[in-house]
């Protein structure tokens, strides 16, 4: 359990973090096809690709680039 709780300006007590998890599979507002997860979502509201794939994916593209050998006289001609 989080404790985000606050104060609205009516004196009502909002707790954030509940708030957060209630609504973490509901479909964002904007254009970008997520959910409040950041979950890939299709046009029904079912999860395309999790969030955690595309981070993985991402970052598995990343570590694949090589850097050239700083060797200097290896290749020359």
């Amino acid at each position: 359990m989080t404790r985000e709780v606050y104060r609205s300006a009516n004196g009502k007590i909002v707790d954030m973090g509940a708030l957060r998890l209630q609504n973490e599979k509901v479909r964002a507002v904007g254009n970008m096809k997520v959910n409040a997860r950041g979950d890939e979502i299709n046009e029904l509201g079912q999860v395309i690709r999790k969030k955690t794939e595309q981070v993985n994916k991402q970052y598995q593209k990343q570590t694949k680039v090589t850097r050239p050998s700083s060797r200097r006289g290896e290749n020359d001609i």
